[in-house]
């Protein structure tokens, strides 16, 4: 009797593990049939937009013998306060500009001697000061997106008039409504998604069925005509129309 049990024991066992060698087997085919039958696209859906904000960013700016400071400091405050008047008489509201402190460069009599200290002023080193090169930023940001590219092609000229050192750093263009475009366009990729899946399954005699995942692709903002794209997403700030373009990648199953 003692005998037979010691066989019993391991022909349970045994048994036990063919049954979860079945099982494992069986739902292992079970995922590889499922993979099989889901079908991975990408869709996109882009639109043109206009700009409805411009940031313009200039300079005025002043070069003083080392003796100078004062009669620069004074200067410098007379070149704002002509470019304000500007500003006002070409329609741009204080609350739209944004002015700077003054900053200051030394002048170095031997410019091969200009160095930075670890706190990234200018020092001359073994040389002379020679001056000193003040400088203001003027910042307008403003919804008159034409208005103001027209004025900053034009400022130059009249500020030059007036016996200023004045300079435009750069015209950018944003555009205000941005996020809630994502939305939109993330929506129109993934029906493009849904469309592109369902002339590959019908090509194969198969249709879509449920939306298994989908995942956000980076947001390309270009120039209008632009066909640069970046893995890390684009801004373009330099044109006023642009495109903007949404990825998405979807899986649906097949049946």
């Amino acid at each position: 009797m003692e005998n037979r049990n010691l066989y019993i024991v391991p022909a349970i066992v045994i048994g036990l593990c063919l049954i979860m060698a079945t099982v494992v087997g069986a739902v292992s085919f079970y995922k590889i049939k499922s993979l099989s039958n889901v079908l991975s696209v990408t869709g996109s859906a882009d639109k043109t937009i206009t700009s409805d904000t411009v940031k313009w960013t200039s300079v005025v700016s002043r070069s003083v013998d080392s003796y100078g400071l004062k009669e620069g400091s004074t200067q410098i405050k007379n070149d704002l306060a002509v470019v304000r008047d500007y500003f006002k008489r070409s329609g741009i509201k204080d609350s739209e500009i944004t002015v700077s402190p003054v900053t200051m460069n030394t002048i170095c009599e031997n410019r091969d001697s200009v160095v930075w200290d670890k706190y990234g002023n200018q020092t001359c080193g073994s040389s002379g000061i020679s001056g000193y090169s003040l400088q203001q930023t003027i910042v307008v940001d403003s919804d008159k997106v034409s208005e103001i590219t027209a004025l900053s092609q034009a400022a130059s000229d009249y500020f030059i008039g007036q016996g200023l050192i004045f300079n435009t750093q750069s015209l950018e263009y944003y555009y205000s409504k941005l996020a809630d475009l994502r939305l939109d366009l993330l929506g129109e990729a993934t029906k493009n998604a849904k469309s592109r899946a369902d002339v590959i399954a019908k090509s194969t005699g198969k249709n879509i069925g449920s939306l298994q995942s989908a995942t956000m692709g980076v947001f390309q903002v270009t120039a209008k005509n632009s066909v640069e794209v970046s893995d890390y997403g684009i801004y373009d700030t330099s044109s006023i129309e642009k495109k903007v373009t949404a990825v998405v990648r979807a899986s649906f199953t097949l049946k």
